[in-house]
């Protein structure tokens, strides 16, 4: 036992790597992702640190060349996620009891090794196989992950310093106890940060963890799961399991173990996931967590006094990088009318010189769709934007080769029309001129058309209007911007979540969400115990 009170070597963002010609991380992520193309792995799942082929296979393709196979993985079924909480029950015995500071010592090795040799694996994986850009997938896979597991250990010693104050004579302990029993982890495609962060911020608080990662990204998840065994994450303490979602999350929630949900995806997901526990909560050791970040319908509302060319390039930047399929893509755009003539030829310019294609051709600025699900959902609401809408740029869908979405740009005359309230998770935005007399009856028409509240973006230069949007849109956006796009969000500087239909606004990237994970104890020792059991008030004078 350690006689000293460790912390964590204090957290730090880290830099973003520019890939610029002749840089050694362009020649070396060059490299892998030639490496990775012509390989094809055979990805299983991991329970109690056994690989398990089940024999039951799909298939892992490129989003942008969709008739190239990355990997097969195999799918389990419910008997496989019973064997991963009962992997996640044997381990918890000794992982929970294990020093916080050797916990931390492992996560903060992780960030190490990615910010190291897993750095051009991990950002080549997410390329390939979620069509991300060098650019998008360094934020995300190398630096938003890396961010994750430092700034993580910070915020848990933080939990571990909150202590309550203690009256002369007793000494008041808290104890930040794991959860009893499992914490179901269930990942989305579209971030890789998000699938390493919602498995391994439970398990930094002495959890273990069964984890479900979306079919379309496992191939990151799969070097996620080798980069924390290699630093030496002990076996069962998360357990990747896939498969059927709905045969794996009935399985996982069908469990008396189950202590928590930690969850990314559809609010329409999410809704029957609390459904499913609140039929069953009698069934449980306890009340289980649920902490949710879901849909949403962020907005970029422009007062009539914003910086125009600001304003285009956070339109642009927010709604199209990574083909719009970001929870805090900005998708519906108010603009006032007094700006509208330099803003649309502006607009349509920068939406035209937009470049989309393979990934690995760095010049490109966009990719492809991840799946033909998505390419179908969308090419949906591109034909609805043509006939209900005028489309000022973009417009089409091209599916021969890869899941390819034009960027598209579309003005309506109604507030209220399917494109302006209706989540698309593509690179579909649609804007609607307003009066610019009628600031602050559009502030109530954003703040009133959707149902979802994540991100949000106010634009403008008069400080009163700005104040005026920050107070009528508290509840419109859990991340708010003011002369910003409203994605981007960094750990340790903007705790990322919404409420609403947008989720439980638990704050990634915050002390907020890990205490979640825990489960306090107050312990009190009494140094000087009463030996008589009468009061002095019932003394005779």
């Amino acid at each position: 036992m350690e006689n000293s009170i460790p912390l964590p070597p204090p957290p730090q963002n880290e830099p973003v790597l520019a890939y610029v010609s002749g840089s050694p991380e362009r020649v070396e992520l060059k490299r892998t992702l030639l490496e990775l193309t012509h390989e094809r792995l055979d990805i299983p799942l991991f329970i109690g640190g056994r690989e398990v082929h089940t024999g039951e296979t799909g298939e892992l393709r490129m989003p942008h060349r969709h008739r190239h196979v990355l990997a097969t993985h195999h799918k389990g079924t419910a008997a496989h996620v019973a064997q991963a909480i009962e992997a996640a029950r044997i381990a918890h015995a000794s992982w929970s009891r294990t020093p916080w500071t050797s916990r931390q010592a492992i996560f903060l090795r992780a960030a190490e090794l990615l910010a190291g040799k897993y750095r051009p694996i991990l950002n080549a994986a997410t390329m390939l196989g979620q069509s991300k850009t060098v650019h998008q997938a360094e934020i995300d896979a190398a630096c938003e992950s890396i961010d994750f597991l430092r700034w993580n250990c910070h915020f848990a010693s933080q939990i571990y310093a909150t202590q309550p104050v203690s009256s002369p004579g007793t000494w008041n302990r808290s104890e930040a106890r794991p959860l009893e029993g499992f914490v179901f982890a269930v990942t989305p495609f579209n971030f890789t940060s998000i699938a390493l962060n919602l498995p391994t911020a439970p398990a930094l608080l002495g959890n273990t963890v069964v984890w479900k990662p979306a079919a379309s990204a496992l191939y990151s998840a799969w070097q996620i799961m080798q980069l924390l065994r290699e630093a030496g994450l002990p076996d069962g303490v998360i357990n990747l399991v896939t498969g059927s979602a709905r045969a794996i999350g009935d399985a996982a929630l069908g469990s008396p173990e189950l202590a928590g949900i930690h969850f990314t995806g559809s609010t329409e997901v999410f809704h029957g996931m609390w459904r499913t526990v609140g039929e069953r909560i009698g069934t449980y050791r306890g009340y289980p967590r649920l902490c949710g970040e879901t849909g949403g319908k962020d907005f970029i509302l422009a007062h009539p006094t914003a910086d125009v060319p600001a304003l285009a390039t956070a339109i642009v930047r927010g709604g199209f990088e990574f083909q719009g399929q970001k929870c805090s893509a900005p998708s519906r755009i108010y603009v006032p009318d007094n700006l509208w003539p330099e803003l649309e030829p502006m607009l349509v310019e920068m939406i035209r010189g937009i470049t989309v294609g393979d990934p690995a051709d760095f010049t490109n600025f966009m990719g492809a769709v991840i799946d033909r699900g998505a390419f179908d959902n969308i090419s949906g609401y591109l034909a609805l934007a043509h006939d209900t809408g005028k489309v000022l740029a973009g417009g089409s869908a091209d599916g021969r080769e890869g899941w390819f979405v034009q960027p598209t740009l579309v003005r309506v005359d109604d507030p209220k029309h399917r494109l302006m309230q209706e989540e698309i998770f593509g690179p579909v935005v649609t804007l609607y001129v307003y009066p610019a007399a009628k600031w602050s009856e559009t502030l109530r028409l954003v703040d009133e058309t959707s149902p979802y509240a994540l991100t949000g973006a106010v634009f403008g230069r008069d400080r009163a209007a700005l104040d005026e949007a920050t107070r009528v849109l508290r509840d419109a956006a859990g991340n708010f911007y003011l002369n910003d796009k409203p994605t981007g969000a960094v750990v340790g500087q903007q705790p990322f979540g919404g409420a609403r239909a947008s989720g439980t606004n638990d704050k990634a990237g915050s002390v907020i969400n890990l205490w979640r994970w825990v489960s306090a104890r107050t312990i009190k020792e009494n140094f000087a115990p009463p030996s008589d059991w009468r009061y002095p008030f019932m003394k005779e004078p």
